[in-house]
Formats: C-alpha cells, structure tokens, sequence
C-alpha cells in the first residue's frame, strides 16, 4: 500500500467523481465526510466608534475579520493590506466557491478627512483618496489586487462575482462619475457596461442567470443586458430608488423606493411591470448610523434583502422606538423576528445560501454586536463580544458548496 506521502494526487478529471461519492456515502450511509454547518465562517468588518476626530479617525481603524458560526477562532484577514498609517480594510463578499474572500484596502490622507469634515461632504481625489478590491486566498493567504492591474480609477468599489465565475463586477469612480464596469478575474479586460450614461450608478449587481444588471443611477433604477445594452428606466414615479437587488431566479428586483429617509421595500418584474410595495418600514430612515461620534455621510445603508429561496424579503422597520427584524412572504403578511427592549437597533440581515440561517447586527445597551439566528426555531445567537466603543458590521456568510446541497447539512 503506497504511504500518504507517496500517494499519487487524483487527475483533475476525477474531482467531480470523488465529490458525488463524498455526497453518496453521507445521504445513504449516514456518514460526515464534508464540511458542517457550524465550520462555515463569516466575514466582517471591526471598528472602533467612539474615537474623537470624525468620520476617518474612527474608519481608518476598520479590519477585516472572519469567525466561525458559533463566534469561534475569530482572526484578522490579510493584515499586511495595513501597510501604512490610515490604511484600513474592510470585508466586503466571497468568490461563489468560497475559497476567497473580497477585501477593500482604503487610505485617506488625514489633511482630506480634515477639510471633508469641515464641509460636510466627501472629496475622493486622487492622491487624497485610495480604495482598492483585492482577492485573498483563505488557506494561503494570497492577495490578489485585481482593480489595480490596469487600473482605470484610484477608487475602486463593489466588487462582487459575476454568475459565470468567471469575470468580476466593480464600480470606479471615473472623472467623478460612479461607473459599472466588469473585468476577468485577473483584474484585465476591464470595460464599462453603464451604457455610456453621465449619471452616477451605484448598486450594481448581476441576475443569478447571468443575463442581466440593475443599478440605481442618480437614484433612479435600470435594468441593462450583461454587457450593458438595452438599458431600461424602471419607473416608480418616485425621486429615490435604491439598492436593486435580484430574486434567486432572476425574475424580480426587490429596492426601496419614496423619498431619501423615507422609503418602503418595493418589487418589480424584471420586464418592468408588476411594480408594488411589498413593506412598510415604518418610517425607518433606511441607514444605520455606525459610529458614535457625528457622521457627515450618516452611516451605512440598511436595506432590505431576498431569501435563499426567493420567497420572502428580510428587512428592518420602526416600531415604537425600536428598530426591529422581520420577514414578509411575497404574498403574506409580514412577521417580527426580534424582540428588544426599547433603544435597540437591527441591521444588515444576511441569510445563509441554504436559507437556514439569518446573520444580522444589533445594537444593544450602546454597542453593535452581530448575532445569528436559525430560522427554523427562530433561536438567536450572540457572535461577538465587543465592548462600549466597538461595532461589528457588514457581514457575508461563506458559501460552502459542499455543505449547501439541499440542505443536508446538520448544526453540529
């Protein structure tokens, strides 16, 4: 019998075969061979709050992080991203098969923070300003800067996968002008797919069947082709649409739409029809202020989001003088998720791919803590333990294709 370290490594070929045996061996003979639930990790970003000196006095202390489900073996990604004062990183998604993890390196130049405070408004100049996307290999800790090969911006955000997994999706700030773009995965090729518009696009993001775009330009909603042709308006008759976001099949764009401030969950086709609000945020302002100290840019943006299964809609509201978690079913009425005591606060509820389970920030007695929650009892469980100064936010859940068939995983 030939030794471990003499074994030959199994061809290329044969991993497809060895993955349907791993899966065989666990639904008919009751084995654990693949990863379980409670290993998954996830990503977020840590920061201090309370720090005096504004906005970027508190940012610039911003990590990026990862934890196990259960809040264990929390560690610090890719640290030497930190190269000089006022560098921070920020943990902002995952490759589809969740080996790499999408990190921003940001800088900003302290006398720009200075004179952005003073006048209540941001200057991203170059030179002043630095944020670039990275790739980072979990296992082996390579960094991959992909929106500086060929660089086409000095301020690069909203990297995500695109559905193929083979090209990436980012928006440049070009000549002041927020820009859909798409490149290979080696950060080459990179070209606009804005439909050569003027306006100034954010929330890009692709429909799970690769077919299409949405954005909000100048906080009105467009749907384009992969490549960005045929833009469409969608027309809500309102002055702010927000945060497109796809269904899991393709066919319908959840955002918020009314007045900035004042918005409600709204649901379109993709062809443009069937447009109607699904929620009432309750006169929730729709952005989580995120530091204790007065923020020029009023905090992060809070909206609402798609189930796995593309059936209902996770989002926060009002309520009395609570910010509160609930889910509403397409057709159904909606259903508090959280209960908690007066002051409190929710954000940014992420749902795991396999639809079991909901990660989602609180603020409780002063401090920004994340929890999670499995669906099917509605039990919730605290992840991080910061203290008064300290928040956690922007989680993403690492997809795990092996634990996520069909829901045969079982929390360990």
């Amino acid at each position: 019998m030939l030794s471990q370290r003499n074994r030959p490594s199994p061809p290329t070929h044969c991993k497809q075969i060895l993955w349907i045996v791993l899966v065989f061996l666990e639904l008919e003979l009751g084995l654990t061979l693949r990863p379980t639930q409670a290993e998954r990790l996830i990503g977020y970003t840590e920061l201090h709050t309370n720090l005096p000196g504004g906005r970027h006095a508190n940012v610039r202390t911003s990590r990026a992080a990862v934890m196990r489900l259960n809040g264990t073996g929390r560690r610090l990604v890719a640290p030497q991203l930190i190269d000089k004062p006022d560098a921070w990183t920020q943990f902002a998604g995952w490759s589809l098969d969740g080996q790499q993890a999408v990190i921003y390196r940001g800088w900003q130049d302290p006398d720009n923070a200075r004179w952005e405070e003073e006048h209540r408004r941001f200057r991203m100049l170059p030179g002043k300003w630095e944020l670039d996307a990275f790739l980072v290999h979990l296992a082996t800790g390579r960094t991959s800067a992909v929106t500086g090969v060929e660089r086409v911006s000095h301020y690069n955000g909203g990297l995500f996968f695109m559905p193929n997994g083979k090209q990436l999706g980012f928006t440049p700030l070009i000549n002041g002008r927020s820009t859909p773009y798409v490149m290979d995965l080696d950060g080459r090729n990179k070209r606009d797919v804005s439909g050569k518009s003027v306006g100034f696009a954010y929330g890009y993001s692709a429909a799970p069947d690769g077919q299409s775009i949405s954005y909000h330009e100048n906080y009105q909603i467009y749907i384009a082709n992969a490549d960005g042709s045929g833009k469409r308006h969608i027309r809500t008759g309102n002055p702010f649409d927000f945060a497109p976001r796809w269904s899991a099949d393709s066919q319908w764009l959840l955002f918020v739409s009314g007045v900035r401030g004042k918005s409600n969950p709204y649901l379109v086709r993709r062809d443009g029809t069937g447009l109607r609000q699904l929620a009432d945020l309750g006169g929730y302002q729709g952005w989580i202020l995120h530091l204790d100290v007065p923020d020029f840019h009023e905090g992060s943006s809070d909206v609402p989001v798609w189930s796995a299964d593309g059936k209902s809609v996770f989002y926060t509201a009002q309520t009395n003088n609570r910010v509160e978690l609930f889910q509403i079913a397409l057709t159904g009425m909606p259903w508090q998720l959280t209960h908690s005591a007066p002051g409190s606060l929710h954000y940014h509820p992420t749902p795991s791919r396999d639809g079991q389970w909901l990660v989602y920030g609180g603020q409780r007695q002063g401090v920004r803590q994340l929890f999670t929650m499995q669906l099917a009892d509605r039990k919730e469980r605290q992840l991080t333990r910061l203290t008064v100064g300290q928040a956690a936010m922007w989680p993403h859940w690492q997809p795990l294709a092996l634990s996520e068939t069909k829901n045969t995983d079982q929390t360990r």
